[in-house]
């Protein structure tokens, strides 16, 4: 049984519908993990589900229980949970006191949260630092203060909004150590938001997209980021070389795509005549001066736009009446003296070029 679960959830501002349909599983000890644009609707969900505000239609459940409603205790649901914001949120008092705090209000003894709290300054990297002023830390020492103080009473579930977003790469990846020692460790429930898509495949088990305040794909991070459900998700993901067209023939699975007067092959059930969308990952583009005979269905001739080479690789932007991008060695790049304007092939295999059913409004 998941540990929580969303059912047609909605939020509204005035007649501006800022979520909809959310129907999400999270299960018991996972880090799920939240993306999409600016906007889409990101820390709305998760203070539905943290239960910080009311949704405008639909349920929530909570380890099998409804946790939306007149009749719920929603304080009594929300002690079982713990939120750490985007701005670390200390209070003006020492470090010990600011983890402290949620165990001095529930009443436990003072030996208890000694020892408590004490564990969390050593596992947190803060020890030394508990009598310290909580508001004179660091960005990353106090995100850090904030992490302890959500966890020191045993929630059963941590929600993060985009919790390292303003932090330097080492505090980032000490906030993720203690997000997945204390995942794996105290098998914690992790859901967080976050616009690092690298941080995504660190941390995730699964990962929910948000396009526009939809669900629109949840999977694991392979699934999302190998196989995006459509061409939005594709366009959010960094994938290069998004093209629309058309099918103007099927053969058994080999399907003939039509691209601004080109013809490209690939694999897909998808009848002719369908609208499609299509996207080729620049490291499956393989250029030559000359044309290649082999096995590869589509080869196409293009002419050079511009070069980037920075370290090692290099990306090459040809017209081949559309752009299209291929990703070339920067040896590669010497050996076949690549220059703007030259003219050069492009191949690429049929099962490298993935077809999606066209999105509407998103050509």
């Amino acid at each position: 049984m998941p540990i929580l679960r969303t059912v047609n959830l909605e939020q509204r501002a005035g007649s501006a519908r800022l979520l909809k349909n959310i129907n999400l599983e999270v299960e018991r000890g996972e880090v799920f993990i939240i993306v999409g644009p600016t906007g889409a609707g990101k820390t709305t969900l998760l203070r539905l589900l943290d239960l910080l505000d009311a949704p405008y239609a639909g349920d929530i459940y909570f380890d099998g229980r409804k946790a939306t409603g007149p009749d719920v205790n929603v304080m009594e649901v929300r002690r079982r949970m713990a939120m750490v914001f985007q701005k670390p949120v200390v209070f003006n008092t020492s470090v010990y006191d600011n983890i402290a705090y949620p165990l001095k209000v529930r009443g436990v003894a003072n030996s208890i949260i000694r020892s408590r709290v004490g564990e969390l300054l050593e596992i947190c990297g803060l020890s030394g630092l508990g009598k310290r002023r909580a508001k004179t830390l660091s960005g990353g020492e106090a995100q850090r203060v904030a992490l302890a103080r959500a966890v020191i009473t045993g929630p059963t579930i941590l929600f993060l909004d985009e919790p390292t977003a303003n932090l330097d790469p080492a505090s980032v990846k000490t906030i993720e150590d203690l997000l997945a020692g204390f995942n794996r460790r105290d098998s914690l429930t992790v859901v967080m938001t976050t616009h690092d898509l690298q941080q995504v495949q660190r941390l995730a088990q699964r990962v929910g997209v948000l396009m526009q305040g939809e669900l629109v794909q949840a999977g694991t991070p392979r699934e999302i980021f190998h196989s995006p459900g459509d061409i939005r998700i594709a366009g959010f993901m960094g994938i290069k070389n998004i093209l629309r067209g058309i099918i103007t023939r099927q053969e058994g699975g080999m399907a003939v795509v039509e691209v601004k007067g080109r013809v490209i092959e690939a694999v897909s059930e998808l009848p002719a005549g369908a609208p499609v969308d299509i996207y080729v990952r620049p490291e499956e583009i393989v250029l030559s001066l000359q044309e290649l005979r082999g096995s590869a269905r589509n080869t196409l001739a293009g002419t050079i736009i511009s070069i980037g080479l920075e370290g090692p690789l290099g990306a090459v932007v040809l017209d081949c009446g559309f752009r299209l991008e291929a990703l070339v060695t920067a040896r590669s790049a010497v050996e076949m003296a690549l220059q703007p304007g030259q003219a050069v092939y492009a191949t690429i295999k049929a099962t490298a070029v993935k077809v999606l059913p066209a999105l509407e409004n998103a050509a």
